[in-house]
């Protein structure tokens, strides 16, 4: 689970505590204090989860209200920790790319140690028309790469935005999910290949 859905536990706990918390948001050094105390006995590791960087730390204060100094300074700092394939490929397998995006799996206590993590992309966004389970958190990804003509530009925008979400949008919902290493750069190039390849069902 990342820190922000452990935020956003936080304050549906306050909320639910009782009618004087109810009317009012909890601060931030509230919901600070609450995350550390779940984490109080955790590892090392688990415990440097829930430490913000410097970008996460702004919209975690500014409640994502970023002014524009910050929105741009954001975009700065995160599109530097950008990488991108030496090999100047940006698409893999796209079959490989749907199991990647309909993996839940990875980073939670209850994984077993060794366990591959997913980018859980139906959690948040339609892909494939077919399919009948996905959120709508994001916004729908049907016919990703055929609207957008396979164009070389806007692949490159997708890898960046799938690398670091924040180097694109400011305090994005969405997970860096290369620049905090939750997927690879294989699993990266995969995922999208199931968005531009000509034929994932993604674009039937």
């Amino acid at each position: 689970m990342t820190r922000t859905a452990f935020a956003a536990a936080a304050c549906a706990a306050l909320l639910i505590a009782g009618p004087a918390l109810a009317q009012q948001k909890p601060s931030q050094a509230t919901i600070e204090a609450y995350v550390k105390s779940t984490f109080g006995k955790a590892s090392p590791e688990w415990q440097a989860r829930i430490t913000p960087d410097e970008s996460l730390a702004v919209c975690n204060t500014t409640r994502n209200n970023v002014t524009s100094a910050q929105s741009e300074a954001i975009i700065k700092r995160e599109l530097a920790k950008v990488t991108y394939p030496a090999d100047g490929k940006l698409l893999g397998d796209w079959k490989k790319g749907y199991a990647v995006a309909n993996n839940g799996r990875g980073g939670q206590f209850s994984d077993p140690p060794g366990t591959v993590a997913g980018g859980n992309c139906f959690a948040c966004h339609q892909l494939d028309p077919k399919e009948v389970s996905y959120g709508t958190l994001g916004p729908s990804l049907t016919a990703y790469g055929k609207d957008r003509k396979y164009d070389a530009e806007a692949i490159k925008d997708a890898y960046t935005k799938i690398y670091n979400s924040m180097a694109v949008v400011p305090c994005s919902n969405m997970p860096r999910f290369g620049t905090n290493k939750v997927l690879d750069e294989q699993q990266i190039k995969d995922v999208m290949a199931y968005l531009f390849d000509p034929e994932s069902p993604v674009n039937k």
